[in-house]
């Protein structure tokens, strides 16, 4: 962490405490706890969700709940989010987290494809998260979109991809580089939404539907 970094963090509300805990497990139990969206990221979905008025959320990547369990906290009391994780194993550790954040009632957790989930969604979404296979973007944001009503948002983790979208030359066997280039191109072109990719962390696309 950069002296920045810090001192953003040391300038905003403080982290939950059930979050800071979450954090130091899955950096315990957990081979990847980078990919936690982290306090400032998370801090920014719960605001972003309580300055859209969002009654319901999509997530598309659950993986520990950090940022289901952010965004969750900036529901009404009637919201619902909608979340999706492909990966089984992670499942005792999200069920784990849900329960210890009170929030269960807000929370629906599918454990299975999103490209299979989410065409059994039949309800709309005021706001959709995106942060799952990087392969699939595009088909993530083709399946969800007609969910969206005009004025919702999507939102799409890692679009700068640690950098790696500006490099010269990208080998054809980096598919998850090949992927994001792909979506953001794609959502540059779309003319059904304004948007905007904020440099926070590894990159968070903010996309409004006209």
């Amino acid at each position: 962490m950069n002296s920045l970094e810090e001192y953003i963090l040391a300038h905003i509300d403080a982290e939950d405490p059930q979050l800071a805990a979450l954090n130091r497990r899955a950096h315990v139990e957990l081979l990847r706890p980078r990919m936690i969206a982290g306090h400032l990221q998370g801090q920014l979905l719960k605001m972003l969700v309580r300055m859209t008025h969002s009654q319901r959320i999509l997530e598309i990547g659950t993986y520990t709940a950090y940022a289901t369990l952010c965004m969750a906290a900036g529901l009404p009391d009637t919201g619902e989010i909608h979340t999706i994780e492909k990966d089984d194993e992670m499942e005792d550790f999200i069920r784990r987290e849900i329960a210890l954040s009170g929030l269960q009632d807000h929370i629906r957790l599918y454990i299975g494809d999103a490209m299979q989930v989410i065409p059994t969604l039949s309800d709309a979404f005021d706001l959709v998260y995106i942060d799952a296979d990087k392969r699939h973007y595009c088909d993530y944001y083709d399946l969800v979109f007609d969910k969206v009503p005009s004025g919702g948002v999507i939102l799409a983790d890692n679009t700068l991809w640690n950098g790696k979208v500006i490099e010269e030359t990208v080998p054809p066997s980096d598919k998850q580089t090949l992927g994001i280039l792909q979506f953001n191109e794609k959502i540059k072109q779309d003319k059904r939404v304004e948007k905007v990719i904020l440099p926070l962390r590894d990159g968070l696309t903010i996309i409004y539907k006209k």
